[in-house]
């Protein structure tokens, strides 16, 4: 079984008035001509858009400030810190500090890489669609995709998680044109090297992709036993008939498996390097009750309750109405199509979040809702062969676009000032910045406390992420500089050492920190010992703010 070509490029030629407006009417309503003649380009084109509005909006939160901090840092001390933690990062570190380089970094900077790559993401599941059940399949999916909350987390973050989706959907996308060349014996081996090239980078680039191939060993199985299955049935019926060659054969294995092992050999030194880390994932809980809920709504879509039992359902009627529709006794092509769409993106979807928790409930805590992203495009592409099912053009337009509009509220609040973890970060620059303005000629210097929910973390993580509110000033606490050290953090000394051997001619002093593990009381008692008093104080979400002068 072939799947349908979509690589060809045509020369339209010209079209009339009464041509035009009748491609308008039967192409998909409110998708628009063209969609439907540059599918990929305008569907990711859109993705885009949609995912890069508004991303500077949302405060700054942790892990993104992880990514600003290593990535601003020289090659050398990003490479020492590789070497204690966060390697499994490494290359989405290097690529950023690139981009950084070439652009600078703001909130919308270190943000737009992701939105870039959802939009990849989006024309590559309109690809695959179109290649596994036709356009109406490829453009619904990838409208479908773009929707999706989790896919507008992961294009607002300032981590790596939308190019794992990319890197996902492409590696498939590869598989998928590698088994199709071996079948028709046109020089599949290059497509190989090229499927256990991309998964090398894939994997280098976050080890859960590795997880897409093990999905890729099962898609291969189920098509190689559906196989035997159809020959065993065309034989009971005594069929004449000769069947087509089969779409996964012995070779297709062999090649496969050559060049998955060869790509694992290769990547494996740095598996182990990251394995020597996992301290890093000592966060994550092993089952608990809130495991239920994470891989029910949270890990696909966003912990919206609601949106995940409509899209589960949408998910249950594509898959079931594809395998009835296939297993009648004549099945139409489009129905061998379809199930063809479920063998692939079932897998994908289910396999690495199967993987996860079962590792996770053996005792190693891996499963984590954000290490899902992988297999969001093959979610889409199931709600899509539910969707699809409908057959009147204006009817489905319809539902896409209800699909679309349903999406918008979720859209909406992963891009509030408060939509990553009820970060307030942003706030407390701009009350920073703002309060330095009124005393243009102080010397100041900074007091870093706590940050709320990090232990091992000072609130130098806030200058970090919005460095323009606090330039200029002393950091009068600090002990060792994390880039020179080694490690994610700078870390903070004795205050009743540091700060007064820094105070010099400073005149105004101010203390960041958390409402949690508040070291406040101990900065004060320093600074009021040299004569300052605290003028004003603010409060926003988790952080504290102090400015205190010099009495005069």
């Amino acid at each position: 079984m072939s799947s349908p070509r979509t690589g060809t490029v045509r020369v339209p030629r010209p079209l009339s008035a009464s041509s035009v407006r009748a491609r308008l009417r039967g192409a998909s309503g409110t998708l628009g001509l063209a969609v439907v003649r540059t599918p990929e380009l305008t569907v990711g084109a859109i993705a885009v858009i949609v995912t890069a509005a508004f991303s500077w909006v949302p405060s700054l939160w942790y892990d993104e400030a992880a990514t600003v901090t290593s990535a601003q840092r020289t090659w050398a001390q990003l490479w020492a810190e590789l070497h204690s933690v966060d390697a499994v990062h490494g290359l989405y570190y290097a690529l950023m500090h690139v981009w950084f380089w070439l652009v600078g970094y703001t909130p919308f900077t270190l943000r737009f890489p992701s939105a870039l790559a959802i939009g990849v993401a989006a024309g590559l599941v309109v690809a695959l669609g179109r290649r596994l059940g036709g356009k109406r399949l490829g453009i619904t999916a990838g409208l479908v995709f773009m929707a999706l909350p989790r896919v507008q987390w992961a294009g607002g973050e300032g981590r790596p998680y939308a190019t794992i989706t990319t890197l996902s959907v492409c590696l498939t996308l590869v598989a998928l044109t590698a088994v199709r060349r071996t079948r028709s014996g046109v020089r599949p081996t290059r497509w190989w090297i090229t499927y256990g090239v991309l998964a090398l980078v894939a994997v280098t680039f976050n080890v859960y992709l590795a997880l897409a191939v093990v999905a890729h060993a099962v898609v291969l199985l189920w098509i190689t036993f559906a196989r035997r299955f159809e020959v065993r049935r065309a034989t009971m019926a005594r069929r004449d008939a000769a069947l087509p060659a089969p779409l996964v054969s012995r070779r297709t294995w062999v090649l496969w498996a050559i060049a998955a092992v060869a790509a694992a050999g290769a990547v494996s030194p740095f598996v182990l390097a990251v394995s020597s880390q996992s301290k890093q994932v000592s966060w994550i809980a092993g089952i608990t009750s809130r495991t239920d809920a994470q891989v029910f709504a949270t890990a696909w879509f966003g912990g919206v309750d609601w949106y995940a039992a409509g899209a589960w359902t949408l998910m249950g009627i594509g898959v079931v109405t594809a395998v009835v529709q296939s297993h009648r006794r004549s099945p139409s092509v489009r129905a061998l199509f379809r199930m063809q769409a479920v063998r692939v993106a079932l897998p994908l979807a289910v396999v690495p979040t199967a993987v996860l928790v079962g590792v996770t409930a053996a005792g190693e805590h891996l499963y984590s809702p954000k290490y899902a992203s992988l297999s969001l495009p093959f979610v889409a592409i199931l709600i899509a062969l539910a969707i699809t099912l409908v057959r009147p053009r204006a009817v489905l337009a319809g539902a896409v676009v209800l699909a679309l509009v349903l999406s918008v509220p979720t859209a909406i609040d992963v891009k509030t000032p408060r939509s990553k973890q009820d970060s307030t970060w942003a706030n407390a620059a701009s009350i920073i910045n703002g309060a330095r303005d009124d005393r243009p000629d102080a010397d100041e210097g900074v007091v870093f406390g706590s940050v709320y929910g990090h232990p091992g973390t000072t609130a130098d993580i806030i200058r970090v992420s919005y460095p323009w509110a606090f330039t200029g000033m002393t950091d009068l606490g600090v002990r060792s500089n994390g880039a020179a050290s080694g490690v994610l953090w700078n870390r903070t000394g004795d205050l009743a050492t540091t700060i007064p051997a820094r105070l010099d001619d400073i005149d105004t002093v101010w203390f960041v920190g958390g409402t949690s593990r508040n070291i406040e009381p101990e900065a004060a008692a320093v600074l009021r010992s040299h004569g300052f008093v605290a003028e004003q104080h603010w409060e926003t979400g988790t952080v504290i703010m102090t400015e205190y002068v010099r009495a005069h």
